[in-house]
């Protein structure tokens, strides 16, 4: 019995997994090792308790909106709100992408922006970064004006490198887009931007074709929420609003978000936490032999050892599961472990001296 058949340019698509397995340390996903405060579920429930549930959800969402604008120093126009950053990424390449159009992205990378670029029907060019995962700007900007894409994903911190752009990279690619006869719009992925020593959403602004994704996942510690939003051109704003499923955005998760803003000291303390621990991490597995850490600016650290996949296999004997990149183009031997509590992070680091000895 024959059935219905997927869109032909979708044949040979495989869906986005991390894989999951019991273990006793999982470092594998880059969530925050910590739950939320006790105090931020009782404001929550409370919050939802008192909501009406037979009526639809603010499908502008202004109340959270106007909270992260005021948190971020950006006006409520500027902001856009969804189910993850995913969806936020999705609602981009619906509303500036699709057939006929074309998304540029730097690998290695965070493989959704062309993963969902391809279920758009937006074309994908792939732009290469030198063998130590740093950008060349220069390379960069010349891809740009050859390639003429209509949307530039670049995520800073980088997934899963860790590395941090520099700031001039962000403003050689916007001098270069705002030259060109044909617009574009450069997308930056700030998923990790809380652990980074810059953050792009200082240059976003209206005229300018710049719009910067976060997510609510990481720092605060709202993973299993699902909330994401963006900072963009109010004009970027209005666009996405149209492409956008009505009522998209629950109404428990737009109180979570706006209730999780009253917590902002717990969220920089962990942060400072985390940030402590990714380098006492990374000292230990630049002291290791035949291990090379790479730079972070994010919550966890790719690095390289001599056999990636005997390496990944080891820790996961020894009740531990990190990411493994060792067979993924670009990325040869690769390993990448979440930064998690300090007894995680010590279990890590005595599994891989056990590993690395036999």
């Amino acid at each position: 019995m024959s059935g219905p058949r997927l869109r032909d340019d979708l044949g040979d698509l495989e869906g986005y997994h991390s894989p999951q397995v019991d273990v006793a340390v999982r470092l594998n996903t880059n969530e925050s090792p910590y739950p939320p405060p006790p105090e931020f579920f009782e404001a929550w429930t409370a919050a939802v308790s008192g909501s009406a549930a037979h009526r639809y959800p603010d499908r502008a969402a202004i109340s959270l909106r106007s909270a992260l604008g005021g948190f971020l120093g950006q006006p409520t126009e500027r902001v856009f709100c969804a189910n993850g950053s995913n969806e936020v990424l999705q609602t981009l390449l619906l509303g500036y992408g699709g057939p006929g159009r074309t998304a540029l992205v730097f690998e290695p990378s965070y493989v959704l922006h062309a993963h969902i670029a391809r279920i758009t029907g937006t074309g994908v060019v792939t732009g290469e970064r030198q063998p130590d995962f740093r950008l060349d700007p220069a390379a960069a900007v010349r891809l740009v004006e050859e390639v003429e894409p209509d949307v530039i994903f670049l995520t800073t911190p980088n997934n899963p490198t860790g590395m941090v752009e520099p700031r001039e990279t962000v403003e050689a690619l916007l001098e270069r887009i705002a030259a060109r006869s044909k617009p574009g719009l450069l997308v930056i992925d700030e998923a990790y931007a809380e652990f980074s020593p810059w953050t792009a959403i200082d240059v976003v602004a209206d005229g300018v074709p710049l719009v910067v994704v976060r997510t609510y996942s990481k720092v605060w510690s709202m993973a299993a929420f699902r909330l994401g939003f963006c900072i963009a051109p109010a004009a970027v704003v209005a666009d996405l609003e149209k492409v956008v499923l009505p009522y998209h955005l629950s109404v428990p998760t737009q109180l979570a978000g706006t209730v999780a803003l009253r917590f902002t000291g717990e969220m920089g303390a962990r942060v400072a936490s985390i940030k402590t621990e990714r380098d006492r991490v990374g000292a230990a597995l630049a002291a290791l032999d035949g291990v090379e850490p790479f730079p972070s600016g994010a919550n966890f650290i790719l690095f390289r050892s001599t056999d990636g996949q005997a390496t990944w296999e080891g820790l996961l004997r020894a009740g531990v599961l990190v990411r493994n990149f060792a067979r993924w183009p670009r990325l040869d031997n690769c390993l990448r472990v979440t930064i998690g509590r300090p007894e995680e992070n010590d279990a890590f680091l005595a599994a891989m001296k056990e590993v690395l000895a036999a």
